[in-house]
C-alpha cells in the first residue's frame, strides 16, 4: 500500500541530514581560507556572520579573504565592523590601512595610519607606508619630519633613502636631495636615482635634462611607481603636450591613482571637451587628495563650460574660501556671477581680481 503524502514528509525527514551548526560553518570557511579556496571560503564567512555577527576575529578574516581577491571595497567594511568590535586592535587597524592603501584611498590610508604611528612608533613598516602616502598628497614636509630621524639609523637602507630623496628634491631643497641621490648611485645606476635626478632638473627649469632623466628611469625600471607622470609633467613644461598626454595615460595604466596623472589628463580632455571622462580622472584625483583645490577648480571649470553655474559657483565660492588668493578661481567666479546676473558680486570679483594680478605682477618683477 502506497504512503501518504504526510508519512512521506514524515519519513524524509527524519533521514534528512542535521543543520550544520555557526561553529562547523567556520570552520569549514577557515579550512577553506586556509587551503587558498578562498572564493568559497567568502560565502561560508558570511553565512557564520549572520548566526555569529559579534564575532571579531570571523569578520576580520572575511575582510582578509575579502581584500585578498581585490574587492577592497568590502573588505574596507568588514574591517570597520571587526574594529567598533575590537578598538584599537592593531592587526585590524594595519590591514584596514593596507586595504585603503591599495584601493587607491590614500587620504583615509593615511588617517588610519597615523593613528597606528601614534600608537606604535617604533613599527617602521607602517611608518615607511605612511610616508609614501604622505609623498603621492604632496606632503612632502611630514615625509621629511617622519623619515628623517629613521635615516640616521638606518643609512644604508635605500628604500628610505629614496623616500626622504624624493621629498627633499620636491620641496625644492635640491643640495640636501643630491646626498641621497649620490648614496643611491654607488650601489649602481638605478631608475630610482635617475627618477630623482630628472626631478632636481625639473627643479631647475632644466626640461630637456628632466626628459632625458626620466626616459632613463622608465628605460631602467618601466613600472616605477611616478615616472610616467613625471616625464608627462616635464613634457608638458616643454610644451608637447601630445607627448605629455601618452605619458599620463601609461603612468594611469599601472597606477590609475596617480594624482597628478589623473589631474593633468583630465585637463587636456577638459580642452577636447570630453567632460564625462575628465569628471572620472578628478574625481579619482580628488580620491587622492581630497580638497584639493586644483582638481576642484578643473571641476567647477567643467561645471562652468557646460552651464551649471549654480554648481560652477558653489565650487568656486569653496575653492576662494580654502585659498584666497587663487587667482585663476576669481577670475571664473566673476565670470560666473555676471552670467547669473548678480553684477554686484560680480563687480566685486573683478576688483579682486585686478588686485590680486597687481600684487602678482609686483612679485614678478
Amino acid at each position: 500500500m502506497a504512503l501518504g503524502l504526510a508519512a512521506i514528509g514524515a519519513f524524509c525527514g527524519a533521514v534528512a541530514p542535521a543543520q550544520d551548526s555557526p561553529e562547523s560553518v567556520l570552520q569549514r570557511a577557515i579550512e577553506m581560507h586556509r587551503s587558498g579556496r578562498v572564493e568559497q571560503a567568502i560565502p561560508e564567512y558570511r553565512a557564520y556572520l549572520k548566526a555569529r555577527p559579534e564575532n571579531v576575529d570571523a569578520r576580520s578574516n572575511l575582510g582578509a579573504a575579502l581584500a585578498s581577491t581585490g574587492r577592497y571595497d568590502e573588505a574596507i567594511v568588514e574591517y570597520r565592523a571587526a574594529l567598533k568590535g575590537r578598538p584599537g586592535d592593531a592587526r585590524i587597524g594595519r590591514n584596514l590601512a593596507l586595504a585603503f592603501y591599495k584601493a587607491g584611498r590614500i587620504s583615509e590610508a593615511a588617517t588610519e595610519l597615523s593613528v597606528l604611528h601614534a600608537a606604535q612608533p617604533a613599527d617602521q613598516q607602517v611608518s615607511l607606508l605612511l610616508a609614501d602616502c604622505w609623498l603621492q598628497q604632496g606632503e612632502n614636509r611630514k615625509v621629511i619630519d617622519l623619515v628623517s630621524p629613521i635615516e640616521k639609523a638606518e643609512p644604508d637602507n635605500l628604500a628610505i633613502a629614496y623616500l626622504l630623496g624624493t621629498a627633499l628634491l620636491r620641496e625644492k631643497q635640491v643640495a640636501a636631495g643630491q646626498v641621497y641621490i649620490d648614496r643611491i648611485l654607488k650601489n649602481g645606476d638605478s631608475a630610482e636615482a635617475r627618477l630623482m635626478l630628472g626631478t632636481a632638473k625639473m627643479s631647475a627649469l632644466d626640461f630637456p635634462g628632466a626628459i632625458a632623466e626620466f626616459q632613463k628611469a622608465a628605460e631602467l625600471n618601466p613600472k616605477l611607481p611616478d615616472v610616467y607622470a613625471f616625464l608627462g609633467l616635464a613634457h608638458r613644461e616643454s610644451g608637447d603636450l601630445q607627448a605629455a598626454r601618452a605619458d599620463f595615460q601609461k603612468e594611469l595604466e599601472q597606477n590609475p591613482n596617480e594624482f597628478e596623472s589623473n589631474l593633468n589628463l583630465a585637463v587636456l580632455l577638459k580642452e577636447d571637451q570630453d567632460y564625462e571622462g575628465a569628471r572620472k580622472l578628478l574625481d579619482r584625483a580628488l580620491r587622492v587628495r581630497p580638497g584639493h583645490a586644483a582638481a576642484l577648480y578643473q571641476l567647477a571649470a567643467i561645471d562652468l563650460a557646460t552651464g551649471k553655474l549654480e554648481q560652477a559657483r558653489a565650487g568656486l565660492e569653496r575653492i576662494i574660501k580654502q585659498e584666497p588668493q587663487f587667482l585663476e578661481a576669481h577670475i571664473s567666479l566673476a565670470q560666473v556671477y555676471y552670467r547669473l546676473k548678480r553684477k554686484e558680486d560680480g563687480d566685486r570679483e573683478k576688483a579682486l581680481v585686478q588686485k590680486l594680478t597687481a600684487e602678482r605682477d609686483s612679485k614678478d618683477k
